[in-house]
């Protein structure tokens, strides 16, 4: 796990130096390669991601929200939606699990953080790619072994 957030340090570097985008955050693409073989789990923190995004631009319609207080309540509300998805987006039906629940508690607010400086599209975009290169990497580093 060190390794893939390591990796996603230098990835997310190397995309914000290059390109001027970033995957997120800083240790989010590590986070997200982690979990490419739960790709459910991936779509409900973008899901997440999209609430908190859409919860900030309504509220920055009745309160400025700049700075320190931006990056406080957008964390924040990522990790009130992050708790709820994971205790309603948990389905078991017939002894079949379908979890879209969030990664990480604070993974979805860095997400929209960024959406709302970026942009939605490009955001999710630099992370995704940012993300199979990590596991990529990784599947190199460990010999072609798959880690799940």
């Amino acid at each position: 796990m060190i390794q893939a957030v390591g990796l996603g340090l230098v990835i997310s570097l190397i995309f914000s130096e290059t390109l001027g985008l970033a995957a997120g955050g800083m240790v989010v693409p590590g986070y997200i390669a982690l979990m490419v073989h739960y790709p459910l789990r991936i779509l409900g923190t973008v899901i997440v991601a999209l609430i908190t995004f859409w919860a900030m631009r309504f509220f920055s319609n009745f309160m400025f929200i700049y700075g320190r207080r931006r990056i406080v309540l957008v964390i924040l509300l990522g990790f009130a939606f992050g708790w709820l998805s994971r205790e309603f987006l948990i389905i078991k039906y017939q002894g079949i699990s379908v979890e879209m629940q969030a990664i990480g508690y604070i993974i979805p607010g860095l997400i929209a953080n960024w959406m709302e400086r970026q942009g939605v599209i490009p955001t999710i975009s630099t992370m995704i790619i940012a993300a199979v290169l990590i596991r990529m990497f990784l599947m190199i580093l460990s010999g072609g072994e798959v880690l799940l």
